[in-house]
């Protein structure tokens, strides 16, 4: 299933996209996309459902972040290898974990706001993993059991806050707006390896990242499993899964978003996201 959510913000109703391309409205079935509504179980019984028997959208208006909220928004930094190389850090021996707020949460297609006194905004392309049943201490054969879906992330940061600042990552990842996510959760059913899709951001028309997952460091399987080692993974939880190289820290010279661009975010099969910076008021 392709699930979705559509109206405008704080308005937002579930949906699943058809075969045809059809948004179905979700909402006599569902309230919304968030925690217990994406697990195992309250997917199975969605999916027993005929979307045929569904009403259609004929204009489904704005679409908004493919989940309402997150228990949690977990990260995994300098998880591509040749993302690592142009950064110029050594490959990491286990994966790093961090966290963006989960007030960055926002719509694919919705504007990114350069935050006030932000002058290093970045873009990253990411593979998003939704956790579906609850997770710990679990192995890595049985780690891919317990995801839910797949989405597409754009990881937006701000390097001078992330790096420059001191202390952790957070304050450079967590703006309002640096979470785009969608358009559509992409069950897991429909995704025969998570380590074999093409991801990439356009900037401006101009292709500046192409790679795919099978350049990751640590796969989706054991990303889950480590995460699970340490920390309770619930349903509803996300996973941006790291970003590939091309980013603008990474440039020489660097590069950096200034309001009026644009990103263009895919990766295979999850959809494509677009969104045009604007400044913070």
């Amino acid at each position: 299933m392709k699930l979705l959510r559509f109206g405008p913000v704080g308005g937002e109703k579930p949906g699943l996209l058809d075969s045809d391309g059809q948004v179905r409205d979700l909402s006599a079935h569902v309230a919304d996309f968030e925690g217990q509504t994406v697990s195992l179980e309250a997917l199975d019984r969605l999916r027993a459902i005929d979307p045929a028997s569904l009403p259609v959208v004929g204009d489904p208006g704005r679409i908004g972040a493919c989940l309402a909220s997150v228990p949690n928004f977990f990260c995994v930094g300098l998880n591509y290898a040749k993302h690592a190389a142009e950064t110029g850090a050594e490959p990491p021996k286990e994966p790093i974990l961090f966290s963006k707020a989960s007030s960055a949460l926002s719509g694919p297609y919705d504007p990114v706001v350069i935050p006030r006194n932000s002058v290093k905004g970045d873009w990253e392309v990411e593979l998003g993993v939704v956790i579906g049943k609850t997770a710990s201490y679990v192995s890595e054969a049985d780690a891919l059991s317990y995801v839910a879906g797949y989405c597409v992330i754009n990881d937006v940061s701000e390097r001078e806050f992330q790096i420059e600042k001191g202390g952790q990552w957070i304050k450079g990842k967590s703006a309002p707006t640096f979470g785009p996510t969608g358009p559509w959760l992409v069950t897991a059913d429909e995704v025969a390896d998570p380590q074999n899709l093409k991801v990439s951001l356009d900037l401006n028309g101009e292709t500046v990242q192409d790679s795919d997952t099978s350049d990751m460091i640590f796969g989706v399987a054991e990303i889950i499993s480590y995460m699970s080692q340490f920390m309770k993974l619930v349903p509803g939880d996300i996973i941006a899964t790291g970003t590939p190289s091309g980013v603008g820290m990474g440039m020489k010279p660097q590069r950096f978003l200034r309001p009026g661009d644009e990103m263009v975010v895919r990766v295979e099969g999850l959809g494509e996201q677009r969104q045009t910076t604007v400044a913070a008021d």
